[in-house]
């Protein structure tokens, strides 16, 4: 009878040991979950945030261990730009025929300049954006329309892994942006107001960022940029003028310069001499006294006797 007691009694003091044990586990788990969610409540707001990034990143590389391995080339992201140097017969038609080419494929001009060069000849530089899928047809319809390829370059630039990870980014920087959202929202106190708000000023700044940046990258992708050197090279032929060929008029204009021809050559004649009559005056005096002076001299030898040789 004593032992049956005794078995019994320790198996009451075991039992009542084991309860009272888990109570105070308990007591101890929900004082550790206060006490979490008091620090939680009090901690600054960056250090929410950074929290938040880090379980956030962890959770998408768990859910998504191969996101940032693309196989297909099909989705590679690829910036694409050309470099073109062509000779052609006319600068103007050139341009035109681009411009209608650009209007079929849903392209645009970015940037156009052009100069004339030696011998009268147009040179200029053409900037174009073009659908990525009419990128390499665009190029193949202007290299046709010109007489001469002088060069021509091709690059690309593979953004794919970029982009993926502006995408694990944004996705992450959106996830903290709603926890601090929800974290104002239980917010009571000024000051933990105040580090929220500055906290998510600054995700958000970042997110606008990280926006524009994946923006550009898309647009650079989507659209290819085309640069095109045009150098005309042409012979000009002088055209056939029939305003030359009037033999009536080009007849009537050289006898009229005749005439006046010969009317300013007598009318220079006429002035010179009325204005040369002083001059010509003393001239013709001159010279007549001279003739009277020979003259006399002649008679003189004339009247003398001729002499013999006897004498």
């Amino acid at each position: 009878m004593k032992k049956w007691m005794v078995i019994l009694l320790s198996i009451f003091l075991a039992v009542l040991i084991a309860g009272c044990s888990s109570n105070s586990s308990e007591e101890s788990q929900s004082d550790d979950s206060s006490n979490s969610q008091d620090y939680a409540a009090t901690e600054s707001a960056g250090e929410l945030k950074n929290k938040a990034e880090i379980s956030t990143d962890a959770s998408e590389q768990e859910n998504n261990p191969q996101e940032k391995q693309i196989g297909n080339v099909s989705d590679r992201m690829v910036i694409y730009t050309a470099n073109l140097s062509i000779q052609v017969n006319s600068y103007d038609d050139t341009l035109a025929f681009i411009q209608q080419e650009l209007e079929k494929s849903n392209g645009y001009i970015v940037d156009s300049n052009s100069y004339s060069a030696e011998k009268d000849l147009v040179e200029g530089t053409l900037t174009v954006r073009i659908p990525q899928e009419r990128f390499q047809t665009f190029l193949k319809v202007v290299e046709d329309g010109s007489t001469k390829v002088v060069d021509q370059s091709i690059t690309g630039q593979d953004v794919t892994e970029e982009f993926v990870d502006l995408e694990s980014r944004l996705k992450s920087k959106q996830v903290v942006e709603k926890r601090l959202l929800e974290f104002m929202e239980k917010a009571e106190k000024t000051e933990d107001l105040l580090k929220i708000s500055t906290d998510l000023a600054t995700v958000q700044e970042e997110i606008e960022q990280i926006k524009g940046r994946m923006n550009y990258l898309d647009n650079q992708v989507s659209l290819a940029t085309v640069t095109i050197f045009i150098k005309e090279k042409k012979v000009n032929v002088p055209e056939l003028e029939n305003a030359e060929l009037n033999t009536w008029e080009e007849t009537k204009k050289q006898f009229m310069q005749s005439v006046n021809f010969l009317l300013q050559a007598s009318s220079s004649i006429i002035v010179f001499f009325i204005g040369s009559l002083p001059i010509l005056f003393v001239i013709g005096g001159l010279l007549i006294i001279l003739w009277f002076i020979v003259k006399r001299k002649r008679k003189k030898q004339q009247g003398k006797p001729p002499t013999t040789l006897g004498e």
